[in-house]
Order: structure tokens, then sequence, then C-alpha cells
């Protein structure tokens, strides 16, 4: 037995749901009666099983060197154990040396982030096909966190109370001006104006998301009320600045060297004393801008080019610096793993179908894509904060409010009635 071999039959052995790897030749490794099974069809991905690698096993698994055989829950209870080292520990270089590794990956993220790139990524994951996306999206095709504020809520109502969440926590009023940036399928954009009676105006790069928004607004009468543009929110004119401004799952887009600019932006955009919703993934480490195991990669490779995952410390301080005053924060981290699972279990439900609509090489990269992102947020890996904040108004006022600068109350009764 060769030592790759040996290492990995040690590791087989350790695992806690029975796993087996089938070599081309034949021979099998691990367990005789596996629910996880590996079929390798070539060798060259055995190092990588042994050196938990998990990225680079998924990349092998899109490009059809294996093929991964076994419910996905017990396959990300094996790839949470074959992972050696922390995937969040970030840089391991000495205090004096980190400034050199922050400047390259500054350097980096700024070569990443200049609007043409932004739009081929958006264009990228966000345009694979519509049909692909609804197989396992709510009715609402919601692409970001639901709030599971009962236990029992269903997907689709779950995320019916995220969007009622988040304009509650704007507050927002019947004709107040509501900007939504990065608007995916126009769930917020059309429930705050049906619902609250907002003037809404949502931008995407996404030219189906622009598309289909826009059916949407003429088959339900909302022109006149509800816009959609195909625009970077760096081209937004600041003219006519907007009462509350909501951007849901977008900021992990723009970028650690873009991030001082996007929130000046915002800040430029919203009235004073207006409100700001920014809700987004997170980074679990202080120092990692992507996981470890070769998943950033993976992630970076075939689902999201040019994300970058910030901890909630920097971005907090980067918003503060844009003169932006965080209000209130609530990590959904628990119910982004919920979600991500009924995610995975609609995609898992339609597997044929999907192969219908689109390539078996994003069948295969999204399937491990959310059951993976599950797991990391229920590992802590990953988190992901709703940051509420305003752009102060400056105006101390007399009376009960006195000081507020902005709509939001002195407590958050508000939001939970």
């Amino acid at each position: 037995m060769n030592p790759i071999t040996a290492l990995l039959e040690k590791k087989l052995a350790a695992l806690d749901v029975p796993l087996a790897v089938d070599l081309p030749g034949g021979q099998r490794l691990g367990a005789a009666d596996p629910r996880v099974t590996l079929r390798l069809h070539e060798l060259s991905p055995l190092a990588k099983i042994a050196a938990g690698q998990v990225g680079r096993v998924a990349e092998d698994h899109v490009e059809g060197r294996l093929d991964v055989d076994g419910p996905m829950r017990d396959v990300m209870r094996v790839v949470a154990q074959m992972i050696v080292d922390n995937p969040t520990r970030g840089e391991p270089n000495p205090a004096p040396l980190r400034w050199w590794g922050d400047l390259a990956r500054q350097s980096r993220s700024r070569a990443r982030h200049h609007k043409k790139a932004d739009e081929r990524q958006v264009q990228f994951h966000y345009d694979v096909s519509d049909d692909f996306y609804a197989l396992w999206l709510d009715p609402r095709r919601v692409y970001s966190c639901a709030y599971f504020r009962d236990p029992d809520m269903t997907l689709a109502q779950a995320q019916q109370a995220k969007l009622d969440q988040v304009c509650r926590k704007l507050m927002l009023r019947e004709g107040e001006r509501f900007l939504d940036i990065g608007a995916g399928w126009g769930g917020l954009l059309l429930w705050a104006a049906e619902n609250y009676g907002v003037q809404a105006h949502g931008i995407t790069l996404s030219k189906n998301q622009h598309a289909h928004v826009n059916r949407l607004i003429d088959e339900r009468g909302l022109r006149g009320r509800v816009t959609m543009e195909l625009r970077d929110y760096r081209d937004l004119p600041e003219s006519d600045p907007f009462d509350k401004i909501a951007s849901i799952g977008m900021f992990e887009h723009v970028g650690k060297a873009q991030l001082p600019h996007y929130f000046r932006k915002i800040y430029n955009l919203l009235k004073p004393g207006g409100l700001l919703m920014n809700h987004g993934i997170t980074a679990g480490g202080t120092r990692n801008d992507q996981l470890g195991a070769g998943m950033g990669d993976f992630i970076e490779r075939y689902i999201f080019p040019g994300g970058e995952l910030l901890h909630v410390s920097h971005v907090l301080k980067v918003m503060s610096e844009a003169d932006l005053e965080p209000l209130d924060l609530e990590n959904l981290r628990p119910h982004y793993a919920r979600t991500l699972w009924a995610w995975s279990d609609g995609l898992e439900s339609q597997l044929e179908r999907a192969r219908q609509v689109t390539r078996e090489s994003v069948v295969r990269a999204y399937r491990l894509y959310l059951a993976g992102s599950a797991m990391c947020f229920e590992q802590r890996w990953i988190s992901i904060f709703q940051m509420l904040a305003s752009r102060p108004s400056g105006n101390v006022a007399d009376g009960a409010m006195r000081g507020a600068q902005s709509e939001f109350p002195f407590n958050r009764g508000y939001i939970y009635r």
C-alpha cells in the first residue's frame, strides 16, 4: 500500500459516516457498506482527498474526474471531517509581514472590481438560467437568506417574513423613494411597492433579472410606481437622493478595495436622516477573504468570480468611516444554513429537470455549492449580518427624539410588533 492510500485508509476509518472510495481499477478503499461513495475515473484526485483539499476534490467532480453518490447531508458531514486545518485561519504571516499580505489582497481586489469586470462576474453567476434557479428558489425567487421567524415556516413563508422584516427595519412609508441595490428577481422591490406604497427603484447587472422584473412590473400594473434598471451602482445619479436604501446579498460582490467607495456612494444617495439596510455574507475569521481547503478557489472558479468575504468588524469600520452610523446589527447565520439546506433539497428533488435546463457541470457545481455553503454556515466558517445604518441629519432638535439625527427610534420595538 502506497503512503497516500495508507493515509486515506486511516482517515476513512475515523469518519462517523461510512465512506468508500472506488478506484478506476475496481479496488475499493474504506467502508464495505458506505453511505457516501466517491467513484474515481482517474487517480489524480486521490492525493487531494487524502490531504483534505475538499475544494480541489469538488473541482474534480465538476470536471467529471470523479462522481459523488450519497445524500448531500451525509456528503457534507464527511467534508467537514476531512478538512485538516481551520478554513478561516487566513495567512499565517507574523505581524510585521501582514502589511504585505494586506497590500497584495488590496491590489488583487482593485483589479477584480472595475465596472466591466463586475458586470461579467455578476452575469456569470445570475444569468446561468432563470429556469434553473426557479427549480429550487421560492416562488418569488428571493436569492438571499430567509428569516424563519417561526420554526415551522416553509421556505416561501420565511422569505416573505424576511422581505417584511427588511421593510419594517427601514420603516418604509407610503410615498417614500426606495432604492434596492442589486434587486435580483424583484422580490423586495415588488413587496415594498405593493405592501408599503413606496416609489421603488431597483438596479442590477444581470440581463436575465432585469428582463424578468420588468415583465413582472407590467403584469402587476406597477409601471410608474416601480422601475428596474440595468445599471452599476457607481453610475447612479446623486441629484435626487432616496429616503431609504436596501442592499441585500450584494456587497459581497463589491470587494475590499471598493468598499469605501461603495459606502460613500450610498451616503451620497441617501437623504439626511434616511436609513440603509446592508444585508450580506461575511467572513467567519478576521484575516481571511475566502475559505481555505480549496473551497474559496472552487467558489471563485465555478460560482461567484470576484466574490470577497470581509469580517463584519471591517465592514462596520468602513461604513462608519463613510459617515454612515450603524444603528442595529442582527446575525442571521443559522437562518442561512436552514435556507441553503432548503435550496439544496429543492435542487436534489429536481436533478433531472435541472440537467435539461442547464449544463451538467453547472448542476454538479451547484449541488456542492448549496450543500457546502449550508455546512459552512453551520460550522461558523462564514456568517451573515443585517446592518441597519443611517445618514445622520445633523439636526439635534428638541423633544423626545432629541439627538436621534435619523428616523430610527430609541428602541427596537417597532421592528417586531
